[in-house]
């Protein structure tokens, strides 16, 4: 536990407040949180995910994965999540490094790693929990070190990174990251299709013409999506949709009425009614519940 205690208190030394921070290392956000959140609802990227201090809990539909000190969380797509810090105080606050995942730098290694180029069989999930390996915090820890050393960023950032790519690709959770770079299988196709609807979330489109998109039949884009991602494409873009006008509405202070139109729903009613139950309040109540407390429904 020397490593993660290192990374903890580096991670502490470079964060003066709670919340997300971006750093001057490339991809790599710092994360600190005084006190548990309450569950926020989120696209997380493809990334690593390293708790050095606390815990969390990530939902994926009715599938709960809880990590702490010791674990890494990999994200391969972007995935509609519900994530919440349940372990934190003033004096052990939760500290957590996130990598996002440089897929071209991925895929340049799987070339030079022949033995990784195995094909990949379907994974039900694109999100997977594993403990950490001596190696794999050693990487973790002598890039976080560069936080200190801004000088040596530029250098020594990219070789450190490959590293910690290498140990994923080697790790628990190497057939997961391969299949999303795999040309031409199911994940890559079910890709295609998150990426598709990520762009036009806010018009209304068919099944049938997402499928196109993805190069799948219509019941082979359901049947792989929903064993991707947990939901159908549909409920995806519902996802989409209420996310980005809870943005606009805390953001950019526009109103409900606005928000729900600029994502593409016609109906006031149904829109407040979904927001309600993705959310748990009506778009007035919920809002007024983040500006009052922001650290508690911050990004973690």
């Amino acid at each position: 536990m020397e490593k993660l205690d290192q990374i903890a208190r580096l991670i502490a030394q470079n964060t003066d407040d709670d919340g997300v921070l971006d750093t001057a290392i490339p991809r790599l956000s710092v994360i600190r949180m005084s006190k548990p959140t309450e569950p926020l609802h989120a696209i997380h990227q493809p990334a690593v995910c390293i708790i050095a201090q606390g815990a969390k809990q990530v939902m994926l539909a009715d599938e709960i994965f809880r990590y702490s000190p010791g674990q890494y969380l990999v994200v391969s797509v972007d995935m509609p999540v519900t994530g919440q810090v349940i372990e934190a105080t003033q004096d052990k606050p939760y500290l957590c490094l996130r990598l996002d995942l440089d897929l071209k730098l991925l895929s340049e290694m799987l070339v030079d790693m022949p033995a990784a180029l195995a094909t990949p069989t379907m994974r039900k999930k694109c999100i997977g929990l594993s403990h950490t390996t001596p190696e794999f915090l050693d990487a973790a820890l002598r890039l976080t070190q560069l936080l200190d050393r801004p000088d040596e960023i530029a250098y020594l950032a990219p070789l450190i990174e490959r590293e910690l790519m290498f140990r994923l690709l080697r790790g628990d959770q190497a057939e997961m990251i391969r299949q999303i770079l795999a040309p031409e299988n199911r994940l890559q196709q079910v890709n295609r299709a998150i990426s598709w609807i990520r762009q036009n979330f806010s018009a209304p489109f068919s099944i049938e013409q997402v499928a196109v998109e993805a190069r799948m039949s219509t019941s082979s884009l359901h049947q792989h999506f929903r064993e991707v991602t947990a939901m159908s494409p549909l409920q995806y873009q519902k996802q989409l949709r209420l996310q980005e006008a809870r943005r606009l509405i805390l953001g950019n202070a526009m109103d409900a009425a606005t928000a729900a139109h600029q994502v593409g729903y016609d109906s006031p009613s149904q829109f407040s009614r979904e927001y309600r139950r993705l959310f748990g309040a009506p778009p007035i109540q919920d809002i007024s519940r983040l500006r009052s407390e922001p650290s508690r429904y911050a990004e973690a």
